[in-house]
């Protein structure tokens, strides 16, 4: 390997050369395999683990035998992640990618609302506009698990380490991220990273300048300033807006359960869970809206922080859902209001209240002069 794929080994994708080894970890590792059989087997076989993981153990050879290259990883993904689409959206569609260059590279900045669906719905447009697909920033909190480890890493996934807590450690943790993301996209690699740490659990889309303040620390090193080294980048945000939103309940429960007891300690296994609810819920139409590479003149985290929020907000695909809930029902048909109100009879009494809000914060921050 190179000297610059060595230095950043610990937190980069695999490369072609390490898909089949990483492959013959996920078939070695029981947690990965009963989660399979779970899923794809009937219940009564896939509790019975000695006839259940031989079984999946030789299906997935027989399915990923010929797998060498990170590309035919993707293909595998982008089979299974159709399928998804289909089962769990109405529909998925996109706006302003014809804005840009099919060949280019780029920081994709979007808001978060679903763990791993907001960069694997987005990279869904890009492969199907025949444009290259992203580099995915992943927090270390989420890599708990061998085998998410490897399936991330498989799928162009690279590491945020969010762990490191001694300022020393962090800052050189964070040197190493800027630098990779540089070199990335100087090799033609886009880059996809959520606006700021953690979901937006109440609706509001808001970039976190400590990111962008991250991302200048290479544009220090290479001594430029600010806003040119902002421009080399080409930062375009990206507004992702789903009709019922991921893991509501959930979030509402998180949020109640702050407000009333000033904080919220995660179980055990809490974001593996709130992954796989968010792939298999109902989400309804999912709009994905591509800004433009930021012109605006930026000197400040501040500034571009803002920048980009204006476009995340300009470009969020309003849904019927989100009048709904702002108690505009004139703007939904009798039968998204009727699709709407069912839904919200399964949220618990003490959380509607929340979810409602959480549905009706896009619509009132683009009512906001």
């Amino acid at each position: 390997m190179s000297s610059l794929v060595d230095k950043y080994a610990q937190i980069r994708p695999y490369n072609d050369d390490e898909v089949p080894a990483a492959l013959g970890r996920l078939l070695a590792d029981n947690d990965f395999i009963d989660v399979i059989a779970k899923y794809n087997l009937p219940a009564w076989l896939s509790h019975w683990s000695a006839l259940s993981r031989p079984l999946v153990r030789v299906r997935l050879r027989i399915k990923w035998g010929g797998f060498r290259t990170v590309e035919q990883v993707q293909q595998e993904v982008a089979y299974y992640l159709e399928m998804l689409i289909n089962n769990t959206t109405s529909k998925v569609t996109y706006s302003g990618l014809d804005k840009l260059e099919k060949d280019g590279a780029y920081v994709f900045i979007s808001n978060h609302r679903d763990i791993v669906l907001d960069p694997a719905l987005m990279n869904w447009g890009l492969h199907q506009h025949n444009m290259h697909t992203v580099r995915i920033a992943i927090g270390d909190n989420l890599l708990q698990v061998p085998y998410i480890t490897e399936l991330m890493r498989l799928n162009k996934s690279f590491i945020v380490k969010r762990s490191a807590k001694a300022p020393k450690e962090m800052l050189k943790a964070l040197t190493q991220l800027s630098g990779y993301i540089f070199d990335s996209l100087q090799s033609g690699h886009s880059i996809w990273i959520a606006q700021k740490e953690g979901r937006a659990k109440d609706g509001v889309d808001q970039t976190d300048p400590a990111l962008l303040k991250m991302l200048q620390l290479h544009g220090r090193k290479l001594k430029l300033p600010f806003d040119e080294y902002v421009r080399t980048l080409k930062i375009v945000p990206v507004s992702i807006s789903y009709q019922y939103e991921p893991c509501a309940i959930a979030k509402a429960k998180e949020l109640v359960h702050k407000r009333e007891f000033g904080a919220y300690v995660k179980a055990q296994g809490e974001d593996i869970e709130s992954i796989l609810e968010g792939i298999r819920s109902d989400k309804g139409h999912v709009h994905v809206a591509f800004g433009e590479p930021i012109a605006d003149h930026c000197d400040t985290p501040e500034q571009l922080a803002d920048s980009i929020d204006r476009q995340i907000l300009s470009h969020y695909y309003l849904h019927p859902s989100n009048y709904i809930a702002a108690g505009e029902d004139s703007e939904a048909s009798p039968q998204e209001l009727q699709d709407f109100l069912k839904r919200l009879e399964k949220v618990p009494e003490e959380l509607k209240a929340q979810v409602l809000a959480m549905y009706a914060e896009p619509l009132k921050r683009k009512l906001v002069p």
